[in-house]
């Protein structure tokens, strides 16, 4: 009897690179991938999701957005942080600043020109590659404090992961992709996503926000079981 073949599932995880759990939640989800590597076979594609599409050029600083968000004193800020930094380094996604020299305030940043660089790397080089432009703007934004909105610093991101600059500038000047980030928003926006990192299972089955992998895990074994017996 031959060998069943592996079921295949495609995950679209909706995320934004300001997102502290969506690193984290990554890290946990790609854990339960590789041990459910002799079983299930995922292909994962990062989908535009902006937590504040409003913020200007010059971004802002994080400790100051935090605490107009949650309303929290900068002690309350600190310890925020603080717990989220331990949080991530358990997972296995440090945070804390990795740069030369004096360590610059942490930022948020506006991510339409970043997500307008991964929906443009999936269609160039595929899932792979832009899972490893992701995780790369990601490393630039919680590791490295780089402006994340800044075109140059994109291309130069791309550049080091094996893009063509040229081809990406090309990109991120087309009005077009512009169009298809906008509409890739609205698309999940529809399909309810209102929170992130939600990870959209064979298009219908949600799993919302960082989990552990054993979780991650069962949720896919589950909806492996579903494909196979569809």
């Amino acid at each position: 009897m031959m060998p069943s073949k592996k079921p295949r599932i495609a995950v679209d995880v909706w995320s934004d690179v300001m997102c502290p759990w969506c690193a984290v939640g990554y890290v946990q989800f790609a854990k339960a991938v590789d041990a459910l590597a002799g079983d299930v076979e995922v292909e994962l594609r990062w989908m535009p999701f902006e937590l504040n599409p409003d913020l200007p050029p010059e971004g802002r600083r994080q400790d100051e957005h935090l605490a107009a968000a949650y309303r929290r004193t900068p002690e309350e800020v600190a310890a925020m942080r603080a717990q989220m930094q331990a949080t991530a380094a358990r997972a296995g996604f440090p945070m804390e600043w990795a740069g030369e020299g004096d360590e610059p305030p942490a930022m948020m940043w506006n991510t339409f020109e970043a997500h307008k660089l991964l929906r443009w790397a999936l269609a160039e080089q595929g899932p792979e590659a832009q899972t490893r432009l992701k995780l790369a703007l990601l490393r630039a934004h919680f590791q490295q404090r780089r402006n994340v909105s800044d075109r140059e610093v994109l291309l130069a991101i791309a550049a080091a992961e094996g893009f063509d600059r040229a081809k990406a500038a090309a990109a991120l000047a087309d009005e077009a992709l512009a169009i298809a980030v906008r509409a890739e928003e609205a698309r999940g926006r529809r399909a309810g996503i209102n929170s992130v990192p939600s990870f959209v299972v064979d298009g219908k089955y949600v799993i919302q926000g960082a989990r552990e992998p054993n979780d991650y895990a069962a949720m896919l074994r589950q909806v492996a079981g579903l494909v196979q017996n569809a």
